[in-house]
């Protein structure tokens, strides 16, 4: 049987917490930044965990992770 591989763009967005959970950088960061408040900005740059429904799929993809 061949190798597992791993999705080589989910290797770069996704990383897998102590828990088994995976958390991901947030959208809405690169551009358009002169509208959004200090406050938006900031809360902006955490990461966050992906949701439920998402978790199967990603799993899928990084079967090493």
């Amino acid at each position: 049987m061949p190798k597992m591989k791993s999705s080589s763009s989910a290797k770069k967005r996704f990383k897998k917490t102590a828990s088994g959970e995976f958390k991901r950088g947030q959208a809405y960061t690169s551009h358009i930044l002169t509208k959004k408040t200090q406050k938006r900005k900031r809360n902006l740059r955490k990461k966050v965990l992906i949701d439920k429904a998402d978790k199967k799929s990603i799993q899928r993809m990084l079967p090493n992770a």
